[in-house]
């Protein structure tokens, strides 16, 4: 199970990997266009400084067409490091790209999906991650979910060596059913996981502690004043 953060605001990024289990940074352009970095490569190295290399970095590529978007990917890994995902949308150029890119060795996350024919063919092609996105395909009448099994299940029954990587979310509930219904891993707006903390029975149930504890030592004695 993988917990995957959707932004390359710096200091979202620190406050996320210091207090939750966040194995990984994902981009987009839209993502970008949130923060506006002047300069994008030196930026993401800030991003990977942040994460290091024992996290995985997710950054997607801009151009339509296959010989562009191998371009592009290669200018991506020369600026950051050859441990980069390259995210590669999948459109018909797309999966050519992302067949190129695997040919080469190249990380690649296949993203923008929206129907499970798109994943078997990013599947069959030989993307690392595959990112349905959840909330759209519900707000297109559509169940993610059922995408997200019947996509797990082809992945185990044939034996590939492939994630699915959960994206566009709105709330908790839809990051918890994508794990339950087999998505490895989820990424997610910071917003969206530190919702799961919101809940005000955690702080009560925590007063309710501190006020038995107090009563017996004393107020304002904590354990470090014994």
């Amino acid at each position: 199970m993988e917990f995957i953060i959707d932004t390359v605001n710096l200091e979202e990024i620190k406050d996320a990997v210091e207090h939750m289990p966040i194995v990984g940074v994902t981009s987009n352009p839209s993502i970008v266009k949130a923060t506006s970095p002047q300069d994008f490569f030196g930026h993401m190295r800030e991003v990977r400084k942040i994460i290091g290399k024992e996290r995985s970095l997710h950054i997607q590529v801009i151009s339509k067409d296959c010989e562009t978007i191998i371009k592009e990917a290669h200018r991506i890994l020369e600026e950051i490091d050859d441990q980069v995902y390259i995210k590669v949308p999948v459109s018909y150029e797309g999966v050519k790209a992302i067949k190129a890119l695997k040919a080469e060795g190249v990380n690649v996350t296949a993203t923008a999906v929206y129907d499970l024919m798109q994943a078997y063919m990013a599947l069959a092609a030989g993307a690392d991650y595959i990112a349905p996105y959840v909330n759209r395909i519900g707000n297109l009448g559509n169940d993610p979910f059922e995408l997200i099994d019947n996509l797990q299940t082809r992945i185990v029954s044939d034996g590939y060596d492939c994630k699915i990587l959960a994206a566009s979310f709105k709330g908790v509930q839809q990051v918890r059913d994508a794990f339950n219904y087999g998505a490895e891993a989820i990424t997610a707006p910071v917003a969206v996981l530190k919702q799961v903390f919101a809940n005000p029975s955690i702080e009560k149930a925590v007063d309710d502690f501190n006020a038995d504890w107090y009563a017996i030592y004393g107020e304002g004695k904590g354990i470090l004043d014994l």
